[in-house]
């Protein structure tokens, strides 16, 4: 083995991130393993971006512990690592006098959870909160805990400061097999060769199965990939100020219609299950269920209003609950029984992101239960700085910026207001940003209306000047998304 870490975590999502950052504050050498070229390019870059409060998973599970730990820890998160976070409160809306009942099984459930501030509201009080709510709505329930998140900036600047507090990272390292001692775990294989490590967790999202199976544990564990698709809407035809959730089904939360940090409402999303792991395409059966769910909330919502959509999975599993006088779909947080040295978490569907960080303290617990010494740093350092954003500084603040920099005078992305000086800043940045959608996640630009026909042009020659590489290697996502494969003209000199 080439190297040897005390912890090696197989998986840098959000879940991945923030474990990585918990164990920062400790004296251990800590490895952060992708397969991706970037973190978080999973279900951490495709969700709804809800901070959940609490009310929806059923009492006694994991799910709902985590997910009220997780969502009190999400404003020292936000102002520790900059990054945006609105704890704007959420409703459940009823529509029609059949859905009240759901609302008083869910403030129930959120009351038992331990859902702080949950209020039954009037359909006149909801109409006044929300004027393009559906007329027909009958009452909702308000959580006032509810937020919303930019999912992959959150992801970043966790993964961000465990680097600067001593975490590697490695991305393009696919995991394939455990290295064994009899039952104990001491190394990794991967596509990069073998590493030791005394402990691993298992933070593999939809492969947290296989990851599991690599090892002998946990056999009859599978997860299911829940498709989930999207649309994006312009936020300037679209006014909705709050998150607003459907009365939920069997199927899951339901289709919501909510407004992000980035300003850009979105409506989504579907449940469907499905086989394959890497299957993000939308289906226009999909979509038109995502269009009435949408209308059934905000019926004065237009088609021409879409400006795109997407598709994330989710990694559902079949783990059951046994607190629970039906059980529930769960997450599993454990340390393997079948070997020695690993950590699982599997099956960390909604409300996962918003457990992330009540996860990654469960598992520094988990760790020190096990034996596993841990001595704070003196050194460790909270805090992670962001780059400046153009678009949102003052008049003065950006004359300062450009005087510095001139590179940040020239606005690449119109509709998001992005200059070349924050494009570079990313490429040079903690964590490289070597692809276009790895800039695209951190800064937003092509996600206006004319979603990149702009500036794609013009970041693809500014990676290949910057990266010192022919604009025929940039990339999308990663090898094999490559916008360019042959030059068209040449001037002869």
């Amino acid at each position: 083995m080439t190297e040897s870490f005390d912890v090696i975590i197989i998986g840098a999502g959000v879940v991945g991130c923030m474990v990585a950052r918990s164990l920062s504050r400790y004296r251990l050498s800590v490895l952060l393993i992708e397969r991706e070229a970037d973190v978080g390019m999973g279900a951490s870059s495709a969700n709804s971006a809800i901070i959940h409060a609490g009310y929806d998973p059923a009492p006694g599970t994991l799910k709902a512990a985590m997910n009220v730990a997780g969502n009190a820890m999400w404003d020292t998160l936000a102002g520790e690592l900059n990054f945006h976070f609105d704890r704007r409160g959420d409703f459940v809306v009823a529509v029609g006098l059949e859905e009240l009942p759901a609302l008083d099984r869910l403030f129930e459930q959120g009351r038992q959870n331990g859902v702080p501030g949950l209020r039954l509201i009037s359909g006149d009080e909801m109409r006044r909160r929300e004027p393009p709510i559906n007329p027909e709505v009958s009452g909702a329930l308000w959580a006032y805990t509810g937020g919303i998140v930019d999912p992959f900036a959150a992801t970043v600047a966790a993964a961000e400061n465990a680097l600067h507090n001593g975490v590697r990272l490695s991305l393009n390292t696919s995991f394939s097999g455990f290295v064994m001692d009899g039952r104990r775990i001491v190394g990794v294989k991967t596509n990069r060769g073998e590493l030791g490590c005394r402990w691993a967790v298992n933070a593999a999202g939809l492969y947290a199965d296989e990851v599991m199976h690599k090892a002998g544990v946990r056999p009859e564990f599978a997860i299911t990939p829940r498709r989930g698709e999207y649309f994006v809407l312009d936020r300037s035809e679209v006014n909705v100020n709050n998150v607003l959730f459907p009365v939920p089904t069997a199927k899951g939360k339901g289709i919501l219609v909510t407004g992000t940090t980035h300003g850009n409402p979105i409506v989504g999303p579907t449940s469907t299950s499905m086989y394959d792991k890497e299957d993000r395409s939308s289906t226009p059966e999909g979509l038109e269920e995502l269009w009435q769910g949408a209308r059934k909330l905000v019926p004065s919502l237009k088609y021409n209003y879409v400006i795109s959509s997407f598709v994330g999975l989710r990694a559902t599993g079949n783990a059951s609950s046994l607190s629970s006088q039906k059980p529930a779909v769960d997450f599993i947080i454990e340390v393997a029984h079948e070997v020695d040295g690993l950590i699982n978490l599997g099956g960390i569907e909604s409300p996962g992101l918003t457990s992330a960080p009540a996860i990654a303290q469960r598992v520094v617990d988990l760790l020190k239960d096990a034996g596993l010494e841990l001595v704070e740093k003196p050194g460790w350092d909270p805090i992670r700085p962001r780059r400046p954003r153009f678009s949102e500084l003052s008049r003065s603040e950006q004359a300062l910026l450009v005087a510095q920099d001139p590179r940040y005078g020239r606005i690449i992305c119109r509709c998001e207001m992005v200059t070349e000086g924050e494009i570079v800043a990313e490429i040079h940045g903690p964590i490289p940003a070597t692809t276009y959608d790895a800039i695209k996640r951190r800064t937003w630009l092509g996600t206006g209306r004319c979603l990149g026909s702009f500036d794609s042009p013009r970041v693809v020659n500014i990676l290949a000047e910057e990266l010192g590489v022919s604009p025929l290697q940039i990339t999308k996502k990663g090898p094999g998304s490559e916008f360019l494969v042959r030059e068209t003209k040449s001037l002869e000199v």
